[in-house]
């Protein structure tokens, strides 16, 4: 008996299930399953193979009315069907319904195709489900700025819960490139530029996606591999050392079954079909049995060969198992077996990763979780609640001069273009920028509501405050979005390119000028939106857009105070203009409570905590830089990795060191000297003593959030784990190799600010490993 539920249809309770019923029973051990994926493999005729490494889109199923249409199905999905692409974005549906559908089609192909195999439905979920009424939480970039693992995984933990529901099993996230090059335009989906950070968070974002069991969680997808976003070039050591580690850890650590290739090249060879970091780093060396995905339209882009069949081959030889999101080369496999490209074993390990994650979702399990019965009900007061607190630690305040908070003020003028507007707090991936800029949706729905900066100040502005607010100029004049064949090749369309936001108000800087007179400070929201910055989306310069600089040099000359708020998806040039400004604000695209996060901050009800994931440039750099490479300042960066003010001081003290067989323990304490209750972010970096070790000059090795009251102190304890001293080599096999020796230990508020430090020295003899057990240190 194999149970599956659903609301508003008939009840499929206790339905006796075909040839499929005795198979499951029973998938305990590894060794059960690897026995049922064979003999489940070994009844499948070969267009069923096929099938299951083959996607579409489920809508392509139903007709006008919204009822699943049985002769597309036969048409369509006669042997079934692997996956399911983006089933919740396609149109503005309610949960209810999306599961609705869901549930059609499992039925459907568990009752009508040979072997019932359900499919996989997968959707994007990085700042939240991506369908209309999700909770939407801030972007990546932002929330690594949150050095906050926990909250990462309490989201995805939420996103998980609601997405299953809905009849999602598998999503297409985390994005993990440890991104270095500032112009990139999906650095939003990031991390940042350092690899032990991205790590620790991604590791996060997949323990609460998965709720460490694959049959009530949803599998997590790490992406893309290896190196996009500038780290494909990077050489050996570094790929594997730092480029690498994320996706290293959500598999090794948090058991990550799924990876996605990036459109790039490594090596001179697409990821979608290079078997070096597919098959030998991945499988061979990670050990890695789970299944391989592409990015869609990535085997289309496979140069130098001339019709879809040898593309297919490439891929799949290469490593990759499955063809997103139509399986449009992958339909013709059977042509590549036959015509001698590929060998039968090979398409038998792919559809075998594929049926192996079926079975760890449970899919073929007596009690199958597929979808759930009852009322779905999305964004709920805990989600927004997690929302708001991940904006909170999100916001990096990078410089002030005392105006903050805004105390004691009675005029303020809130100006820009970012001021007014939903577009300053969804990133890319979230659903209205999705159905904006893929669907050309113009009406986005608000739902979830969209707390805009306008409505936080307002609703939370002290008694007595008067808030004027005109939006004096407009993000851009003119269309800067630049039009590039990169990524997925759906957006290679001049229409997508071609547009720019309307605000649908009017941008009269005459009258924000005026009523900047009569103020006595003014907060200018200035930055990006979904068309200048995002997948394919390029501009010219990192400068602020349009003539927003413009504007704010001219709310200077007024003489009155300006508290320069940025948001958007990426660093922004500010030199020349930031010295000019009483306080500058990065608040990236904090999510749907965005508004009410960034407006407590300025008003003092929250004290900012946040510190730069990324290395905040003072100029345009279109090549990688990192904190890491060098001791010294970069002269090129405004402000340093892991830079951050709040309202209040700290004083380190205390440093004491004992070096254990494990590796060192750290103990310090952190004292709040200000007077006022705010967090602090204690980082932990190592150094070698000498330029013969093969390290990095500085390396974040640890952090911890300290939440101190004025006047308290608390004791930090730290364990660096001995793997933690260690490097990559590759002299016939690859090794993880720690040597003897001194290391200096850094305790600091940012890379640049080290507050406390002490030699170490690891006695013994050298010693090597093939892999890590430990990768990331304990704090408390």
């Amino acid at each position: 008996m194999v149970k599956y539920f659903q609301t508003g249809m008939t009840l499929l309770c206790g339905v006796v299930m075909t040839s499929l019923t005795i198979l499951m029973a029973g998938c305990n051990t590894k060794a059960d399953m690897e026995q049922q994926v064979d003999e489940l493999y070994g009844k499948m005729s070969q267009e069923e193979r096929i099938a299951q490494l083959k996607s579409m889109y489920m809508d392509d199923l139903f007709d006008e009315q919204g009822n699943l249409d049985t002769a597309k199905c036969r048409e369509l999905i006669p042997y079934g069907v692997g996956h399911f692409s983006q089933f919740c974005l396609q149109q503005p549906r309610n949960p209810n319904e999306l599961r609705d559908r869901a549930a059609a089609v499992q039925d459907w192909l568990i009752h009508n195709t040979p072997n019932g195999i359900p499919a996989l439905m997968h959707e994007e979920v990085l700042s939240g489900v991506n369908t209309v009424g999700s909770t939407i939480y801030p972007q990546q970039i932002g929330q690594a700025c949150s050095f906050n693992p926990e909250l990462a995984e309490l989201k995805t933990r939420q996103t998980s819960t609601a997405l299953r529901k809905m009849g999602g099993i598998f999503a297409l996230s985390p994005m993990v490139d440890v991104c270095r090059i500032p112009s990139f335009n999906r650095l939003e989906e990031s991390y940042g530029e350092d690899g032990y950070l991205s790590a620790v968070m991604g590791t996060a974002f997949v323990k609460g996606l998965q709720q460490d069991d694959l049959k009530k969680g949803v599998g997590a997808c790490s992406k893309h591999y290896l190196g996009y976003g500038g780290g494909g070039d990077a050489d050996e050591k570094e790929l594997m050392e730092e480029i690498l580690l994320p996706h290293e850890t959500m598999i090794r650590l948090a058991g990550s079954k799924a990876v996605m290739p990036g459109y790039h090249d490594v090596h001179g060879t697409k990821c979608v079909a290079n078997s070096e970091i597919l098959l030998d780093i991945l499988r061979d060396y990670l050990g890695f049995d789970g299944m391989v995905v592409s990015d869609y339209t990535a085997i289309d882009q496979i140069p130098d060969l001339d019709d879809v069949v040898k593309k297919a081959a490439a891929a799949i030889n290469g490593g990759n198992d499955v063809d997103f999101p139509f399986g449009a080369n992958y339909q013709h496999l059977q042509q590549a077996i036959d015509q001698g490209l590929m060998k039968p074993e090979v398409l038998e390990r792919a559809v075998k990763d594929v049926l192996r994650f079926k079975f760890r979702a449970g899919l073929f399990d007596e009690d199958a979780y597929l979808y759930t019965a009852g009322e779905i009900v999305l964004d709920s007061k805990e989600e927004r609640q997690t929302a708001y607190d991940i904006a909170t630690q999100s916001v990096v305040l990078l410089e002030n001069n005392g105006v903050l908070p805004l105390k004691d003020v009675k005029n303020i003028l809130l100006t820009g273009p970012n001021a007014n507007s939903f577009w300053a707090m969804c990133g890319d991936y979230t659903y209205p920028a999705m159905s904006y800029f893929w669907k050309k949706k113009e009406d986005v729905p608000d739902n979830p509501h969209i707390v805009n900066l306008l409505e936080g100040m307002t609703k939370s502005k002290p008694e007595g405050v008067n808030l004027m607010y005109s939006r004096g100029c407009d993000w851009t004049e003119e269309i800067e979005t630049k039009y590039s064949e990169l990524g997925d090749e759906r957006a290679w369309e001049y229409e997508i390119l071609h547009r720019k936001v309307d605000s649908g108000e009017k941008a009269d800087k005459a009258e924000a000028l005026r009523m900047a007179k009569q103020a006595d400070v003014i907060v200018a929201a200035m930055g990006e939106n979904v068309m200048l910055c995002g997948e394919n989306r390029d501009r010219q310069t990192l400068r602020l857009p349009g003539k927003q600089e413009q504007f704010v040099e001219e709310l200077i000359k007024t003489g009155k105070p300006v508290v320069l708020v940025m948001f958007g998806g990426r660093a922004q040039v500010v030199s020349g203009l930031a010295e000019k400004c009483a306080a500058v604000i990065q608040a990236w695209y904090p999510g749907e409570e965005g508004g009410d996060a960034v407006a407590d901050i300025l008003y003092g009800k929250v004290s900012p905590s946040a510190k730069l994931s990324v290395s905040y440039p003072n100029m345009e750099i279109n090549e990688a830089i990192c904190y890491n490479r060098s001791i010294e300042k970069d002269p090129r960066v405004a402000w340093p990795f892991g830079y951050g003010l709040t309202y209040t001081t700290f004083e380190y003290s205390n440093l004491k060191t004992t070096v254990t067989e494990q590796g060192v323990n750290l103990t310090f304490e952190v004292k709040n000297t200000g007077k006022v209750a705010a967090d602090e972010i204690a980082q932990i970096y190592l150094s070698p003593t000498s330029t013969d070790q093969p390290l990095r000059p500085i390396q974040l090795q640890g952090f911890t959030r300290v939440s101190l009251k004025p006047g308290e102190s608390k004791t930090v304890k730290a364990t660096l784990y001995i793997e933690q001293f260690g490097f990559y080599s590759h002299e016939g096999e690859r090794r993880w190799n720690i040597l003897p020796g001194a290391y200096i230990v850094k305790v600091g508020a940012s890379s640049t600010d080290i507050r406390l430090q002490e030699t170490v020295t690891l006695n013994g003899e050298p010693f090597s490993m093939s892999l890590r057990e430990h990768y990331f240190a304990v704090c408390q």
